[in-house]
């Protein structure tokens, strides 16, 4: 199995672009942690729910098939469904943007059925500093592809962390596949 999936240019720099530009206008939530909790030393930044945009549903299809062949190449889950929406979360410097080390299955329905975890770069990596997601599945630390466009596919139970922001905004869009609870 390997640790993290990496798929570069799996959406264009336009699609991307197209995203960012969809969400701008739409309010956003204060990221909260798995438990509903908000800890802004944990994590700090701004999410838009995909549900609460308009009509994107391309997206999610495209989501679905980068997970599926990601899956059936790379990890061989028990993946079923997609139980939660996907999120943008926008990480700027001004606000210290960041999310610390973390998994992302924990407390609550959906997120202890999280099999796979799928993270889109939806800005341009020369538009800010810092921010990179980071994995770490064993004692070592990977680094996410920071093309715009790319997709980084790994085990939802993975820790992993974006970096803060130093200059600049960050943007990227996680999905979440979902199967039955790990035993």
């Amino acid at each position: 199995m390997t640790a993290v999936h990496s798929v570069a240019d799996a959406f264009s720099t336009r699609e991307c672009d197209h995203i960012v530009a969809a969400i701008a206008n739409i309010p956003t939530d204060d990221a909260l942690l798995v438990g509903r909790n908000r800890d802004h030393k944990q994590r700090n930044a701004e999410l838009v729910w995909m549900d609460d945009v308009g009509d994107l549903t391309w997206v999610m299809t495209r989501l679905i098939k980068l997970v599926s062949q990601s899956n059936k190449h790379q990890f061989d889950f028990d993946v079923r469904e997609f139980a939660e929406s996907p999120q943008v979360a926008k990480y700027d410097a001004a606000k210290g943007g960041h999310f610390a080390w973390h998994s992302d299955i924990g407390r609550g329905l959906a997120a202890g059925k999280r099999k796979l975890t799928l993270v889109l770069q939806l800005s341009n990596p020369d538009t800010y500093d810092g921010g990179d997601l980071e994995i770490r599945p064993s004692a070592h630390i990977l680094l996410a592809n920071r093309a715009q466009g790319s997709v980084s596919v790994f085990p939802s139970f993975a820790l992993h962390q974006v970096t803060p922001v130093e200059r600049g905004v960050r943007h990227s869009l996680t999905v979440w596949a979902h199967g039955p609870p790990f035993r």
